[in-house]
């Protein structure tokens, strides 16, 4: 399966109990990359549209390139009577964005599944001259026990599991080989997620790897969850320990 159909029938879940980005961190990114109001932005990978939604609440227009229909649907409903988001069914690598037309290009939750040296070709032609990528996710707390045991149900239940975000946010040397002369800027901030039953399992329904309805392996999978969350949850509630981990530079 291409990865531009691995969340083909997952785009409802994915919209519904997805995280949005910390308050904290799109300040921080406004600042750190000089942006004023009606800044051009195009949020690559932007999926239903999550990050692009909070930064068209900041008075940018947003380019959202997003190569899967049902997401880019669901985004193109959520956010286009907003006048300042346009949608562009294109990839990460052939965004058909003009040259040197936007200042500043972010993938949240994406870059894990682009191609990184044609990616880095074309962020260096639609940038406008010293603008920045933000590479960002949400990240689970891996020192927590809660996912800790979510990431072993994960690796029994899920054939194609090979870490969150595939892995790929604990490979310095990716990051190192995509932003210019290997430098960039690494913040964290806190992003604890809050669930109850349902969004607990729509969280992990919505993940690319998660098994679908016809898999054998889904009902031990929703099985596995059911228990952990009974294991970790107060009130009909579970804290899910989370960070929200950017990587901000020039490419």
């Amino acid at each position: 399966m291409k990865s531009t159909d691995k969340f083909t029938d997952k785009a409802e879940v994915y919209a519904k109990y997805r995280p949005s980005y910390p308050p904290e961190y799109v300040e921080y990114l406004i600042a750190e990359s000089g942006l004023q109001e009606g800044c051009m932005i195009a949020d690559i990978g932007s999926g239903t549209g999550i990050f692009s939604r909070q930064l068209l609440e900041r008075g940018f227009t947003v380019i959202g390139v997003e190569p899967n229909d049902d997401m880019r649907t669901l985004a193109e409903q959520s956010l286009q009577p907003d006048s300042r988001f346009i949608s562009l069914r294109a990839t990460a690598e052939n965004t058909t964005i003009n040259d040197h037309s936007v200042d500043l290009v972010t993938a949240a939750q994406a870059f894990h599944w682009f191609d990184k040296n044609k990616f880095s070709v074309e962020c260096q032609r639609i940038l406008k001259q010293d603008a920045k990528v933000a590479l960002v996710w949400n990240s689970r707390d891996e020192s927590s026990d809660i996912n800790k045991e979510s990431a072993e149900v994960c690796q029994k239940y899920c054939p194609n599991f090979s870490g969150f975000s595939g892995g790929i946010e604990e490979t310095p040397v990716v990051y190192q080989q995509f932003f210019k002369d290997g430098k960039y800027e690494l913040k964290s901030f806190r992003n604890d997620l809050q669930f109850d039953f349902k969004g607990f399992l729509g969280r992990y329904l919505s993940a690319s790897f998660s098994p679908e309805k016809t898999d054998k392996k889904y009902n031990p999978f929703i099985a596995a969850l059911t228990n952990l969350f009974e294991k970790y949850s107060e009130n009909g509630k579970v804290i899910i320990p989370n960070n929200t981990k950017s990587y901000l530079g020039e490419v």
